[in-house]
């Protein structure tokens, strides 16, 4: 299992003046980028030992939720231009976690398949999205939870 840190290392250390930010408290963007900021620390010190980003375990959980998807499929998913679903595939297949296929049902498209790798460094990052799931659900009730899901959802949709 990955080594899970408890404490999350700001990039700053708030002075004697940090509560006084003036107008912009009331900046729904200046609070996304900050809460953005301390879930992006928490989850790459999460990951520091599997050498994986956000994207790629994203990409290793779709493939294994649905073998065989091409690339395309896997780009409309995520929300991704080809290109980047393209760079991060190739960075994943380079290190033996992915493989490509050819489609049994259309010849222009290429499948994607966790290899046996893969299949073992995605079990290994999904007990640590648990912790750090459990990290930052712990700041919230399962109704708050909920409800942040829903606010979330309606900006990215």
């Amino acid at each position: 299992m990955a080594k899970v840190k408890e404490t999350l290392v700001k990039t700053t250390p708030p002075g004697e003046d940090a509560d006084d930010i003036g107008e912009i408290r009331d900046i729904v963007g200046f609070h996304l980028r900050l809460a953005h900021g301390a879930v992006y620390r928490h989850f790459t010190e999460t990951f520091a030992e599997l050498d994986l980003t956000q994207k790629q375990v994203s990409v290793l959980w779709l493939v294994d939720d649905h073998p065989g998807i091409a690339q395309t499929g896997l780009a409309q998913r995520m929300r991704m231009d080809r290109a980047t679903t393209m760079a991060i595939v190739n960075r994943l297949e380079a290190r033996d976690l992915l493989q490509r296929g050819k489609s049994d049902t259309d010849g222009r498209k290429q499948t994607l398949h966790l290899t046996v790798a893969g299949k073992a460094m995605l079990a290994t990052a999904k007990e640590a999205i648990r912790a750090h799931e459990e990290w930052l659900k712990s700041r919230y009730t399962p109704r708050e939870v909920a409800v942040l899901i829903e606010l979330l959802t309606r900006l990215h949709e």
